[in-house]
């Protein structure tokens, strides 16, 4: 490790060719601010991996409050993944986390990685090894409210299905989950879940394969550096109108060349995603979104998807 950077992050960061940048807000516990304001959502997006080293990604759900900080290394979660939803038995004790705390309302985003040091039927505790927050880029607004939400299942599907391919055409946010591989992420556990925004279309498909870019972000590179160093990685998406969620399994590969006749403007870099699994959760949640409106810096990225759709 060099600071809070593992290998595959210092990689990711030559091969970017931005250096390695400052990281003074990268902390080994939370400060106040973040504590409180993990207490006042009532969704947390969450990831772990399996002893296969496959990630996986949820989104848990409580009134606001239900996530706590009692101290600045924990958070206790009163809630924890449905028994039938996929990987929902890998939340357990001493394994890596890496949890996303995001407020559409506000744009405003923090993260924390660590350990899982307790599970039960009350929940999750989580020992914090790493905190920091991220800028407010990409992030559209959303005014949450409560809904129904189905008991259904998780359905595992062949993808592509239409109902997948029209859940991500419509889509403006997804989520990645991402591990370091081995003892690679250091002390923070080497999980991470990371948000991704663009306009609706952002994530292009081509058979089996997502193509998602890379805009400017902040230079941390700690979703591609895990990358570099384990290939495979969990996508969440979350239909913010009706509560559904369509989790993904897969392998990605990054370009970081561009083509010869560059990239559209304000792509800096982009990765292909394989799909190998994929589940389907029609809403799943207790929650619904509002939109509100777009980020600056997501109308900023509207050559990308006005580019022709990529060949996978």
């Amino acid at each position: 490790m060099n600071g809070p950077f593992h290998a595959g992050e210092l990689t990711a960061q030559e091969l970017a060719g931005v250096g390695t940048p400052g990281a003074t807000g990268i902390r080994p516990s939370m400060p106040d601010q973040h504590r409180d304001f993990f207490a006042l959502l009532p969704y947390l997006f969450i990831a772990t991996v399996g002893d296969d080293g496959w990630p996986v990604a949820t989104v848990l759900t409580g009134l606001p409050g239900f996530v706590r900080s009692p101290d600045p290394t924990t958070l206790t979660v009163a809630a924890r993944p449905r028994a039938d939803e996929p990987g929902a038995e890998l939340f357990a004790a001493g394994r890596p986390f890496g949890a996303l705390g995001l407020d559409f309302a506000t744009r405003r985003r923090n993260r924390a990685n660590g350990r899982i040091s307790a599970a039960g039927e009350e929940g999750l505790t989580l020992r914090v090894l790493q905190s920091f927050g991220n800028c407010p880029q990409y992030i559209q607004t959303r005014a949450v409210e409560t809904g129904p939400a189905s008991v259904a299942p998780a359905e595992a599907i062949a993808f592509p299905t239409p109902e997948a391919l029209a859940q991500i055409a419509r889509a403006d946010t997804m989520f990645v989950a991402t591990h370091a591989g081995g003892d690679g992420g250091g002390d923070n556990g080497g999980v991470d879940i990371s948000h991704r925004g663009g306009l609706p279309g952002f994530v292009k498909v081509a058979g089996e394969v997502l193509i998602v870019p890379d805009f400017r972000g902040n230079r941390f590179f700690n979703t591609l550096g895990n990358l570099m160093l384990d290939p495979r990685a969990a996508l969440l998406f979350v239909d913010f109108e009706t509560g559904d969620l369509l989790h993904l399994q897969g392998r990605a590969e990054i370009d970081w060349a561009p083509p010869a006749d560059g990239w559209p403007e304000g792509v800096q870099r982009r990765w292909r995603f394989t799909v190998e699994r994929a589940w389907r959760r029609p809403a799943a949640l207790l929650l619904r979104w509002t939109f509100g409106d777009y980020s600056p810096t997501t109308l900023a990225t509207a050559a990308w998807n006005a580019a022709p759709a990529p060949v996978a």
